[in-house]
């Protein structure tokens, strides 16, 4: 029996002639087609008369129309097929084949709102479009069904382009409900699983970014601390170097007058051998010089030393208590005729936790011009005895103790 149409390997579609095989063909990019028995159906609206070519275009109709009754004319129109291209004539030919060259291609318009869905499901604007156009724009799930069957196809995430004039019948669906709903479900769990491991990759790659910089401004600090502990270094050698130079130019200088007071009194030069046992009384000398009492700064710097001495193995508690010293001295310079900064309660369980019950805490305020009253109850620093300087200098020496990190460790 003659094959009545030409059926498409790719999707199955059932064609009429070789023109429209020819067409399905340029719109698909499909080439494999064979003769069939199977006739093209062709359901006429009883109502309006339009003709449907298949089962899925007839649903169409009547969800778009409410038109629901069709008069079967596939046995009339059912006839054999030729496989022969027609001939025509040459002029006629090229009349037709020029403006099939020159037609334009567009991207076929499809549901905005469904492609909206299709793209929050995770699906490409390309497979979206692609999908949409293929199924007709019925459904979601009519787009979603054909996704399922054509996700291997090797053109399925490049953007449809069909002439301006063209239309795309929709494929059957070959999936029962079920098996759609299912089909459903799995691409969205896909697209969830997919989008979830991308939001993870994302806050891994912010912490390593986070950590790396925070290694770098370690780093940084470290080297800015190590170029900070050298400088000083080099300039206390410095120090002692010009102090030892400026020493041998006097001791230099003092020789020279002694032998210049020698030569005027006409005395002859001095035997450097009878200089020697000098040596031990100047020793004597210099140890019998009275000891210089300490300066307040170097009491308050011994307080601190033995403050960090004392309780080496807590370093943040000593920090602690550093910082609370130099509050209450700033708080004192900022607000010297506030009582509340110059009143401490000795009994206060913070400040004996930060300060009272570390040695030399205490002292230190002490030295800082507060006094005991009240029988011993409370720290108590008068206005006319606030000295500025003492504070600025108890200011420095709290910092000084902070910042320098081998401070109470020699």
């Amino acid at each position: 029996m003659a094959g009545v149409s030409l059926k498409c390997g790719d999707c199955g579609a059932l064609l009429r002639s070789v023109e429209e095989a020819q067409e399905h063909a340029e719109l698909t990019s499909h080439s494999n087609f064979a003769g069939s028995t199977e006739p093209v159906l062709n359901l006429v609206c009883s109502t309006c008369g339009k003709p449907c070519r298949s089962k899925t275009e007839s649903d169409l109709h009547t969800k778009r129309t409410g038109h629901t009754e069709f008069a079967d004319k596939t046995a009339d129109a059912a006839k054999p097929i030729s496989l022969e291209v027609p001939k025509v004539a040459s002029s006629e030919s090229e009349d037709v084949a020029a403006p099939s060259q020159t037609k334009e291609m567009v991207v076929p318009e499809v549901d905005k709102n469904l492609l909206q869905e299709l793209e929050g499901m995770g699906f490409s604007i390309e497979r979206a479009t692609r999908a949409l156009h293929y199924s007709g724009n019925a459904s979601l799930e009519a787009a979603v069904n054909w996704v399922v069957e054509h996700e291997n196809d090797m053109d399925i995430d490049e953007m449809p382009m069909v002439p301006v004039d063209s239309k795309v019948e929709a494929p059957k669906p070959s999936l029962t409900p079920e098996q759609l709903k299912a089909k459903q479900h799995e691409l969205r769990e896909k697209a969830r699983k997919k989008k979830e491991e991308e939001e993870k990759r994302m806050e891994r790659e912010r912490e390593k970014e986070r950590i790396r910089v925070g290694k770098e401004l370690l780093e940084a600090k470290r080297i800015e601390e190590d170029n900070e502990r050298k400088r000083i270094l080099a300039l206390r050698k410095a120090e002692k170097e010009e102090e030892k130079r400026a020493r041998e130019r006097i001791l230099q200088k003092l020789e020279e007058d002694k032998a210049e007071r020698r030569r005027k009194l006409g005395l002859p030069p001095e035997d450097p051998s009878t200089t020697k046992p000098s040596a031990p009384v100047v020793e004597e000398k210099k140890m019998s010089l009275p000891v210089r009492p300490a300066t307040k700064a170097e009491q308050m710097r011994e307080c601190l030393r033995s403050l960090k001495q004392n309780h080496k193995e807590d370093d943040a508690k000593v920090k602690r208590a550093f910082q609370t010293l130099l509050t209450f001295v700033g708080n004192v310079v900022k607000n010297p005729d506030e009582e509340k900064f110059t009143k401490i309660r000795l009994t206060n369980q913070s400040f004996q936790d930060r300060v009272g019950s570390l040695t030399g805490g205490i002292q230190f305020l002490e030295l800082c011009g507060f006094e005991k009253m009240e029988g011993g109850e409370f720290l108590f620093l008068a206005r006319d005895k606030v000295d500025m300087a003492v504070l600025h200098s108890a200011g420095s020496e709290i910092d000084s103790a902070i910042k320098n990190p081998f401070f109470g460790v020699l």
